[in-house]
């Protein structure tokens, strides 16, 4: 039975960037990315009818079943990219992993206000960050819930790097990255490509 890697924190938080660090420096390790079933299932609704799909029954069920499936089934690290920072709704689906008998080690990422939102306009690309945008409206509310002790372990990612916190997050499950080799240019290129390849339309 695998072990999960349920890396929280608010939109633009890094979340995405070190999952897929510590996939590249952890043979054996796979990402689940529980928004592409809320996206499924905003598809399935009229537009009008789409609202926030952690609200939905289905999606938290829907969760659940999947990451219990990619537990049993595959063998190395199960790596979740995802806010959730609704207490029932961590309850519902971490809570209960964990009760099903599966390890479940979570990080929570945080920053200052300044440093998420400078990540969010670089992660816009140049076209800087709509401050009506959901990320944006969500930020406060984000970082004050995630600080609860509820949602420990807590890691300030401010004056670190992508490598740094992949690293950290890994440790304190256990588990032993290979070394970083990258230098500079190779890591900017790398965070970019990573950045473009998760660009959200829906």
């Amino acid at each position: 039975m695998g072990t999960l890697l349920w890396i929280n924190g608010p939109f633009g938080g890094g979340k995405t960037q070190t999952a897929y660090e510590i996939r590249r420096r952890l043979a054996g390790s796979v990402i689940c990315d529980p928004e592409h079933i809320g996206f499924g299932l905003h598809r399935a609704l009229p537009p009008r009818l789409r609202g926030d799909f952690q609200d939905l029954a289905a999606w938290r069920a829907g969760v659940r079943e999947v990451l219990g499936l990619a537990l049993e089934g595959h063998p190395g690290p199960v790596i979740v990219p995802m806010t959730l920072v609704d207490p029932g709704y961590f309850a519902e689906i971490v809570g209960q992993l964990r009760e099903d008998g599966h390890t479940v080690h979570h990080s929570a990422l945080l920053a200052d206000r300044d440093t998420v939102l400078r990540r969010l306009r670089e992660r816009g690309l140049g076209r800087g960050v709509r401050w009506d945008s959901f990320a944006v409206r969500r930020l406060d509310d984000c970082l004050e819930r995630l600080a609860r002790p509820e949602f420990a372990r807590h890691l300030r990612t401010d004056g670190a790097t992508v490598p740094q916190v992949a690293e950290a997050v890994a440790g304190a499950a256990g588990l032993t990255l290979t070394p970083n080799t990258d230098g500079r240019l190779r890591h900017r290129l790398r965070r970019t490509w990573t950045g473009l390849r998760h660009i959200r339309f829906d």
